[in-house]
């Protein structure tokens, strides 16, 4: 005899794929790693997990997001994105909807950010950064989860600039395709993507160049006038403050 859930038993928690673009040595693509948070009891007590907690009655999603992930990492991303909603019945003991956040963030932010927690000795013990290529089996269904945000990145790279969040403000055309080449997967010509992006009106070239071993290279930046992602009529007021 089947018996129904009650309301009071369903729990909501959130969670966050937080993606970072991790560079390689010479002739390897560069690649894509998120922290994983080491479970320390039951159920999944062992397991690599994503960062998250519970909805707090008194919460909204995001504030929700933001505060699980810094408590859990010690990370807080500028900009978090709702994800995708899991709720299938059997994914958690007892009945759990989880909503999940991703955030794209620069290396150099990581470990700044990593670097004021050890300082301040507040840095989490069960937090390792994992290959997003080559994750170990996750706690729940957080392998799905993870597969379902890098599919969502992989389509969002061709009309949007989503790459954007992993660099800095300026940056170079190697340096944007290295992003690229690191969310697809794959190597791209760069007198080709070049062309391509030069002709997409998408980037604003500064009168500022790189030096260093190499000939000097031209830094960009991003039109402003697009956007990073598409948040709707609901888009939260940039200058609101948690």
């Amino acid at each position: 005899m089947m018996t129904r859930t009650r309301e009071s038993d369903i729990r909501v928690a959130v969670s966050t794929v937080i993606l970072t673009l991790r560079r390689a040595p010479v002739e390897e693509l560069p690649s894509l790693a998120l922290p994983m948070v080491l479970r320390t009891r039951d159920p999944h007590q062992g397991d690599w997990a994503l960062p998250g907690g519970w909805l707090e009655p008194d919460e909204n999603l995001e504030d929700a997001a933001a505060r699980t992930l810094h408590e859990t990492t010690g990370l807080s991303p500028s900009y978090l994105e709702q994800l995708y909603a899991f709720g299938a019945v059997d994914r958690s003991p007892g009945r759990v909807i989880s909503i999940v956040y991703w955030a794209l963030v620069r290396s150099d932010e990581v470990d700044a950010q990593s670097a004021a927690h050890v300082a301040s000795g507040l840095a989490p013990e069960n937090v390792q950064w994992f290959d997003a290529a080559t994750l170990p089996a996750l706690a729940f269904d957080h392998n799905q989860i993870i597969d379902y945000a890098l599919w969502r990145l992989r389509n969002k790279v061709g009309y949007s600039r989503v790459a954007h969040g992993f660099l800095p403000p300026t940056f170079t055309l190697a340096d944007l395709r290295e992003a690229y080449e690191a969310i697809l997967g794959k190597r791209l010509d760069p007198a080709n993507f070049r062309r391509q992006v030069e002709t997409s009106a998408t980037l604003l070239p500064t009168d500022e160049f790189r030096t260093g071993s190499h000939r000097p290279a031209r830094l960009y930046r991003y039109n402003n006038a697009v956007e990073l992602a598409d948040r709707g009529p609901l888009a939260v007021d940039e200058k609101r403050t948690r």
